[in-house]
């Protein structure tokens, strides 16, 4: 894909074989780290992220003379050594390459990043967004003095937020509607399509 300046694309991968890709707690820090490292080098910035145990979603923007290809090889490259060391690892850690599709709406980014947010909750692992640890959710209700402390200039959410929504509260209510929604839709198929 040949990535726009200016423009917004869903990042994401999965482990080889759909193994995990991240095996501890400093293992997700040591990526985010690498994406905060390599961003500003390649002029991208990460608008919301959500690292689960077997892959891993991105939503970036390309911005001017920036290059996400080169990002993030050089990211998971980097990543895939510590991980091999660590984990006494041998061959490839991810599926291939990363797949990428370019948002092109306001409504369509708004509608992915929620989807990010929401990956830790489909999957079972917790009951609310703001309790997984390696998603940026909690920096999008919060205010930034009660976020994690990523750089703003690299990890833009809360001005990305506040173009789209009112406040922090906004943005959640937009999140716990959906997932309220879906909660609906899944005992409708429970009710009425169980034989």
């Amino acid at each position: 894909m040949k990535y726009q300046d200016q423009s917004y694309y869903h990042i994401y991968n999965r482990g080889a074989h759909k193994e995990n890709i991240f095996y501890s707690d400093d293992q997700y820090l040591r990526c985010l780290n690498l994406l905060e490292k390599y961003s500003p080098k390649y002029s991208v910035s990460i608008i919301a992220y959500c690292l689960m145990p077997n892959h891993y979603h991105l939503v970036i923007r390309q911005n001017e003379n920036g290059s996400i290809s080169r990002c993030i090889q050089t990211t998971f490259n980097a990543y895939s050594q510590t991980v091999n060391l660590m984990e006494q690892h041998s061959g490839t850690l991810f599926q291939g390459k990363a797949k990428a599709k370019q948002i092109d709406s306001d409504s369509s980014l708004i509608q992915v990043i929620r989807y990010v947010h929401l990956n830790p909750v489909r999957a079972g692992l917790v009951q609310r967004p703001e309790d997984w640890h390696f998603s940026d959710y909690r920096n999008w209700i919060l205010s930034p003095s009660e976020g994690h402390g990523r750089s703003e200039l690299i990890f833009g959410r809360s001005s990305m937020r506040d173009t789209y929504f009112a406040n922090a509260e906004d943005y959640k209510q937009f999140v716990e509607e959906y997932q309220t929604m879906q909660k609906e839709n899944d005992l409708q198929k429970f009710l009425f399509d169980e034989k």
